[in-house]
């Protein structure tokens, strides 16, 4: 079983369901889309999380045009078309075109396959008129001008910011690590895990919002610091939960893990989103109005998790965890295939690979959390009522071992899936206690504001 397949599978499963009782309208085919180019592109969430929003706002903000009360986040109502061509088909058009139009300057490598799918839908692909009496024309003009914003939205896009220091997305700020690979100058600071390891984006927290006023806006409160009896507390639970790992706490870890290669968290809640859609048999309109709301609810939890991050620095598990029991036999995961074993300290290792940003807040807790606020309120509900199975030895950690039997996993509300996506992250090693729930409480208040926005 190849990494992150189970995965795949699964979703496979509510996509075929989908496709028998509900037939897919142009905002779930391109929403897949952009899911198959991140997972192509292994595209990080960061960069992932605004890639859903910029296509997602083109394609509300085009589909608006032929709605009565919505108004274009760029052009309000000056868009707006008469009533009478208030018709699926113009809708259609109109998103599609939005859609591809941002797809192909984000995704570049990957136009065969969006010039492939707006064919498929009947569409020219090199129909870039800009007449605004026209769907085509209005998804093109949308598209454009989100993309001029975006451009200069503090991302770095295309690598034209005073003091780049390397390609599209990368830092300008001059961000230094305090500590080196070798040498844990402060204990509660990051440290990278290899010479050339670099902290993925720092600069994030400055990318433009959608519905928050900066990136600090709901700033953490901040993690225990070394030497606090909490930083030792907190590092022991951690060690306490790699020596109890199980099949179930196992099958958590890897179900939530969405790492490199795969949609990253942001695309695994627009996979959920996708079953929502065919659970409750949404319109087109629905589905517009929920991934617009939902994906920049996303972004902007990605935003405010980044800023936190950079503000804080703040120390990964298998960096504490090493220092402070470095030279102590300590009881915890022994590796792949080994269960729970007596080890020096000093060698202790995470469930899963630490990822290359600092610890506080989790993002998986803050897209999480922002999510399922978000998909609450939508459906004016909490209710999720879906499951999914790990199959056994389908773990990328331990291939053929682990879990050692198939693992359901069952969600009854929203809010318990993001819990579990949560608390995924402390099972595998990675995150303080403190960096789960306080990704959860920033990515609660991010989905609300979001929500009231859109």
């Amino acid at each position: 079983m190849t990494k992150f397949l189970f995965t795949k599978i699964i979703f496979l499963f509510c996509l075929i369901l989908t496709v028998q009782t509900h037939a897919e309208n142009v905002v779930i085919k391109w929403n897949q889309e952009i899911l198959n180019a991140i997972e192509a592109t292994r595209t990080p969430p960061t960069v992932a999380s605004r890639n859903l929003a910029i296509v997602h706002t083109a394609m509300y903000n085009a589909w608006s045009a032929y709605d009565k009360k919505a108004i274009s986040t760029r052009f309000g109502s000056f868009l707006k078309r008469p009533a009478v061509e208030f018709t699926t088909a113009n809708k259609s058009k109109a998103i599609s075109f939005a859609a591809f139009r941002t797809l192909l300057d984000l995704f570049p490598t990957q136009s065969a396959s969006f010039t492939s799918l707006i064919i498929s839908l009947g569409y020219n692909p090199g129909d870039t008129i800009m007449d605004t009496t026209t769907p085509e024309g209005i998804g093109n003009v949308e598209a454009e001008d989100l993309l001029l914003l975006r451009h200069e939205d503090g991302s770095n896009q295309l690598a034209n910011e005073p003091n780049t220091i390397d390609g599209p997305y990368s830092d300008y700020t001059g961000y230094v690590c305090l500590n080196t690979s070798t040498n844990l100058v402060d204990p509660s600071r990051w440290q990278p895990f290899t010479p050339s390891g670099i902290f993925l984006n720092p600069h994030w927290g400055l990318v433009l919002p959608f519905a928050l006023k900066s990136g600090n806006e709901f700033r953490a409160k901040g993690p225990a610091l070394y030497p606090s009896r909490e930083y030792s507390k907190q590092a022991k639970e951690v060690l306490e939960l790699s020596a109890g790992l199980n099949n179930k706490r196992k099958s958590i870890a890897l179900y939530w893990s969405d790492g490199p290669g795969t949609v990253t968290p942001p695309g695994h809640w627009n996979l959920i989103a996708q079953f929502v859609s065919s659970r409750d048999h949404n319109s087109l309109n629905s589905d517009v109005k929920l991934f617009f709301a939902l994906n920049n609810g996303l972004m902007d939890a990605c935003i405010a998790a980044w800023d936190s991050k950079r503000a804080f620095d703040s120390v990964r598990p298998i960096s504490a965890l090493r220092f402070l029991y470095n030279g102590v036999l300590i009881k915890a995961w022994g590796g792949p295939g080994q269960g729970t074993q007596t080890i020096l300290g000093q060698n202790w290792l995470p469930y899963l690979p630490s990822p290359s940003f600092p610890d506080l807040v989790s993002g998986h807790s803050a897209f999480s959390a922002s999510a399922a606020e978000i998909l609450k309120l939508f459906t004016r509900s909490d209710f999720f009522g879906d499951s999914a199975t790990v199959l056994a030895g389908s773990s990328f950690v331990e291939p053929g071992y682990a879990p050692t039997r198939d693992v359901k996993l069952f969600w009854e509300t929203f809010s318990d899936a993001a819990n579990e996506a949560g608390i995924s992250r402390r099972f595998g090693g990675i995150h303080f206690k403190d960096g789960d729930h306080q990704g959860r409480k920033l990515g609660k208040k991010v989905g609300k504001a979001a929500f009231r926005l859109a």
